[in-house]
């Protein structure tokens, strides 16, 4: 690619094209376990022993604290969590996935690692490592912007 048309390339763009067609092809498979790819990825930061306050799943998965309590009660009312109070602290919720919630969770653990296998067995590793290395670049950019 020539400089010119590498300037002309909005990196924000790529992007957000990049994670709709990665979030379409999870949601295909996940709507065939009645979820969506946002409750995969919820599913996938929860303890399936300990539990995970409901505080530390939005900053894991970089969502607002609003969206994400309208989608754990919409996981709730599906029967994938439930909720429960922490014995040493009356003040902090632990979100747990129920017997449907694990199924769900086993399933999109498989999607996730057989996509990334995917990308490891199409790209070479140094690819892989420098698009890790910008990733972080870009976030940091972001991180000061804010």
């Amino acid at each position: 690619m020539d400089v010119k048309t590498l300037k002309q390339r909005a990196i924000g763009l790529d992007i957000k094209v990049t994670w709709l067609a990665i979030s379409r092809m999870y949601n295909n498979i996940a709507q065939q376990e009645g979820i969506n790819t946002n409750i995969g990825f919820v599913l996938l930061h929860i303890d399936d022993k300990e539990g995970t306050p409901a505080t530390k799943i939005a900053p894991l998965m970089g969502m607002e604290s609003r969206s994400l309590t309208r989608m754990l009660a919409k996981m709730e009312e599906q029967g994938l969590i439930r909720r429960e109070q922490d014995p040493s602290d009356g003040r902090m919720v632990r979100i747990f996935p129920t017997e449907l919630g694990l199924k769900a969770k086993a399933k999109s653990k498989e999607v996730v690692i057989g996509f990334n296998k995917d990308l490891y067995d199409a790209i070479p590793r140094d690819k892989i490592q420098t698009f890790f290395e910008v990733i972080d670049q870009i976030n940091e950019v972001i991180k000061e912007r804010n």
